[in-house]
Parts: C-alpha cells; structure tokens; sequence
C-alpha cells in the first residue's frame, strides 16, 4: 500500500501515524507545503502573549523525530498543486521544481486559510493574520520591538486569544467585530459579560461595525470603520474567519460545497481512492444535521485515525461521529465554552426548544472563592439535549465537557439529574450545576415550570404584570417599571393584591436568578393565574438588555 497524505498538521498526522501503526509495510508520504509539520497551530497566540517563551515548545514533531519513531516520510515545503486522478498521482511544488507522487490511497488534510475580504489597504506590511509559527514569530516582535497600539479585525476565538495576547505585552488594543457582538456563536445574554471582561483587560470593543479599509502611513497604519471611526494602528491582526484550503483538489473534480469537500461517513470523497478530513471537509452537525465545516483540532486529531481505520481496516472501521463543536477560550480571568447547537442554529433548523438559564455557583458556596457559573442550555420539547454554553471562571471547562458528553450518548436533560458527579466543597455542590440542568430542564420538559425571556420583556411589561419577589432591598437597588414587589416568603397572604394588580391580565415573576420566581411560579399556578417564571432572573435580565442597548429598562427606587 502507498498511502500519500496531503498536509502535515493535526488531521493529517493523526491519520499518517495511525496507517503507520495498522500497517508496518506501508510507504507512507506526507507533503507538507510549509516548514513545519506536527506544530502547536493552538499554542500561538500565547507565544505571541508570551506565556509560552520558546518557539520550539510549539514545535511537536520534525520530519527526523517521525522518521525515527514511525518511519514516516515527511516532505516539507511540498505544496500540492495538482491530482491526477485516473492515474492516482499528485504535483507537488518545491524549491527544487514540480515533484510527482503515485498513491494507492490519497488523504487530504489541507486546511484552511484566513479569510481576506476584498477591503483595501490589507496588504500593508503592518496587516497580517495568526496561523503560522512565523506569523506568531513575527507579530510577538513586533509587539516587544516598539509598537504601541494594535487592531484586531474580528472577535472570534483566534482573535480575541490575539487581543488578549497583545495586551499582555502592554499594546493598546482594539478588537472590532461585525457581528452584533463578541464571539458571535456565543448567546449575546453571555458575549456581554465577555465583553465587559475585554473591557476590563483594557481592550477596546467595537461591534455591529464593518471595517471599510486600512490606510497604510509612515508611523503607523489607520484602520477605516464604517461608522467613520479611524483606529491608529502599528499592527493590525486580521481575524475575519477561515476557508477550506482546498482549491488544488476542486479543479480534480472532488465534489464540494462552498469549497469544502464532501465526504461520506468514513471521509471517503466521490472518488474511491481518495479521503478527506479536518478543515476542508464539511462535517454533519450531530444536533441540526446540517453540513458545516467544524475547524477543530480535537475532531481533527480524531478523525484522522478514522480515516486510517477507514483505509486499513475497513471491516472493523467506526464512522466518523456528527460533530458539535465543543470549543473554549480564556479571556482574562474569565472561560468561555460551548458545545452542541446554540439558538440560532436551532431556529435555522426549524428544532423548537427550551433555553435554560442558570447562574450557580462553581463550588459550594459556603466554602469561600465561591464564583458564579453563568451557563445557558438549550433542551427540545421533547427533553433532548441540544447545547450548552457557559461563562464563567474554575470549572466551567468540566461542566461543558459533561454536557457534551450527554450530548454525544444522546441524553435527555433529566438524564443528568442521575449522574454521580463527584462532591466537596472545593470542587462543587451536592446539586451540581450539572444536576441542577438536569432539575430545571425535567421540570420545564414536564411542565411544572414555563418561563419567559429576557428578549421579550418589552412585550411582557405591556401585556402582563410583573411580579417581582426579591426582598424589598434588591428590588430598589434595580427593577422593572411598574412591577409589583411581593417578597416570595410574603406571596400565599396576599393573593388578593395580586389579583388587583394583575386586573385578569398573565402574571409574570422575576427575582435574583429564578429560584424564587419558581417558587412563586408554583403558589400562583396553584391559584389559578397565567404564570410563568424569568429564565434567569435578573442577571440574564440585566445582560440581555445590555445586548439590546437598553439598560435603561432596569429602573431603582428614588
């Protein structure tokens, strides 16, 4: 067997040093079209920030260390340029001219490239983007060689890693995003409190803004907004999204969409001696099942395997799993994770569902360092897990890995109330936040609990009444114009002040989180009224009308 695998990053040696281990005889060839091959692609933006120190700690493998170990033939600067397929060949380009590779099996690994959208000015020396060890090499010297300001165009993962990277080397930074905020796959009630964390670090946040140009100058660069807004900048990261890398296989006639090739259930593409994985393919979301591609290295490094098991053991060989898109980044002192489908994607999907909001604390609350896990889980009508997101600081990364872990053995949200989660109070509560998912979704699937939205209060405040049932000291330190107050201990005696006020119209009820709304929930439903409960209380009320610029809902007593 010849087994030529195109691209030598995460997808592409997973699979190269699993055919390696399936198949001792194999000639395995990896072309690599850059000089470097097994690297930390992850690892940059802290390079750049300067908390990894050394560029060789990103460095994982070298084509000597592969050889030693998995007799692997790696060729760097070998960039693919064309595929014969009837007679399974591929081109090659090297500094030494056009080089050809015969295969008995072809995989394509190749990636993605950094979007450049068609605005002028970005071929300015000062403009570059973060995907690369030179690229990381560069903008870190530049950032500790006397540039003092910096803009980064888009507020994805890999941007705001960047920002947050050079404002640790003391830049004045800039972050500006076309979507209406932050990490836009992120629920705008928690890209708020992400925001205000950039805020915090010192970094300026512009959204809802398209940049229209960058002017390139002799001391530094300005960056055009389409509001008219100029941002000097002495670098300028772009960060606009990624394309599959795919271009070469394309014109060989691989069926695509949207650049990105199509694959079956074992990565194998229309033609039967050819795979694909990683970057440039278009992988089945497991919750919508909808074909997006999901630029990953965990998928990546996993799959890869797939595929070699998929070439050499095709008996025995596991389909590719639908993905979900598990993610994290750290912004300060602050984790952002998600997993699953958020709501957008599932009303794109046309998938009717719940959203749970909870805002538990991360571990006991008696014992001190106690912090708030701010956390949104969406839940179909029928109880199925659909995704989760979550903000917050030590462990928010184990709450979402659990929550995927639901997610891909297909569980519903009552399901979690049965996990045997582990208990201290270091390290949580004897109702997890897990477990609490799991209480609060059982009971909205069962209808013992309905609530309203945050997004719709403008609607509710003139069609209902809203029930406030903090304590009187919460409510003046912030409410909702015209809400009733009745402290959730005080509701069963007066039913009647109720009654008057709502004057037949729904009732709404509102306290801190949505514990006490629940309660209060429970007594009215009792007696009869139209009730419902705030998802999340008023802190995912407070965030969610700062997303909507209208902070000024939220009225206090004079």
């Amino acid at each position: 067997m010849k087994l030529v695998v195109v691209g030598g990053g995460a997808a592409g040696m997973s699979c190269a040093a699993r055919a390696r281990r399936l198949d001792e005889a194999a000639d395995i060839v990896v072309l690599e079209r850059t000089d470097y091959v097994s690297y930390a692609s992850c690892g940059l933006p802290y390079f750049v920030g300067g908390e990894i120190a050394e560029e060789a700690s990103l460095l994982v493998q070298t084509p000597e260390s592969l050889k030693a170990s998995l007799n692997l033939d790696v060729r760097l600067r070998h960039g693919v340029t064309a595929v014969d397929r009837s007679a399974r060949q591929v081109t090659a380009a090297t500094p030494g001219g056009d080089v050809t590779f015969a295969y008995d099996a072809l995989v394509l690994a190749p990636g993605a490239e950094p979007l450049r959208p068609p605005l002028p000015g970005l071929d300015s020396p000062r403009v570059q983007t973060l995907r690369t060890v030179p690229e990381a090499r560069a903008l870190r010297a530049r950032a500790t060689g006397g540039a003092t300001s910096a803009v980064v165009l888009g507020a994805g993962f890999i941007g705001l890693e960047a920002a947050e990277a050079l404002a640790r080397q003391g830049l004045d930074v800039t972050v500006v995003e076309l979507a209406p905020h932050v990490l836009p796959p992120l629920e705008e009630e928690l890209a708020v409190l992400v925001t205000d964390e950039l805020r915090r670090l010192g970094v300026t946040v512009v959204a809802g803004v398209g940049a229209t140009g960058v002017e390139p100058g002799v001391a530094h660069d300005v960056v055009t907004l389409a509001d008219g807004q100029r941002l000097p900048a002495d670098l300028v990261v772009l960060s606009v999204g990624v394309r599959p890398d795919t271009a070469p296989f394309v014109s060989a006639g691989l069926a695509a969409d949207r650049g990105a090739l199509i694959v079956d259930e074992h990565g194998r593409t229309d033609d039967p001696a050819i795979w694909a994985l990683g970057d440039g393919v278009l992988s089945r979301d497991a919750v919508t099942g909808a074909l997006r591609p999901i630029p990953l290295a965990g998928p990546a490094n996993r799959n890869g395997r797939l595929v070699a098991d998929a070439i050499f053991r095709p008996e025995t060989a596991r389909p590719l799993p639908g993905g979900l898109g598990t993610a994290i980044v750290r912004v300060g002192a602050l984790t952002v994770a998600l997993t699953g489908a958020n709501r957008a994607a599932l009303q794109a999907a046309g998938i009717a569902h719940h959203s749970l909001h909870l805002h538990p604390a991360h571990h006991a609350g008696y014992f001190p360092g106690a912090e708030p896990l701010h956390l949104v889980v969406h839940v179909g009508v029928d109880g199925a897990l659909l995704g989760a997101q979550a903000v917050g600081g030590s462990g928010t990364d184990k709450r979402i890995d659990v929550l995927a872990t639901a997610l891909r053995a297909g569980w519903s949200v009552a399901d979690l109330i049965d996990l045997d989660l582990c208990y201290s109070p270091p390290y949580g509560s004897a109702k997890d936040p897990v477990t609490m998912v799991g209480l609060l979704g059982d009971n909205v699937v069962t209808g013992q609990l309905k609530l309203w939205y945050a997004r719709d209060v403008e609607a509710v405040l003139q069609d209902c009444l809203v029930l406030d049932v903090r304590s009187a000291e919460e409510f003046n330190s912030g409410h909702l114009p015209g809400a009733l107050n009745i402290p959730h201990t005080a509701l069963r005696g007066r039913l009647g002040d109720v009654t008057l006020a709502a004057a037949g119209r729904p009732v709404r009820t509102m306290c801190g989180v949505g514990l006490r709304s629940y309660i209060a929930h429970r007594v009215l439903t009792a007696a009869g009224f139209d009730s419902a409960s705030l998802s999340g209380g008023i802190q995912t009320l407070r965030a969610e009308l700062a997303a909507l610029g209208r902070p000024d809902l939220i009225v206090t007593a004079p």
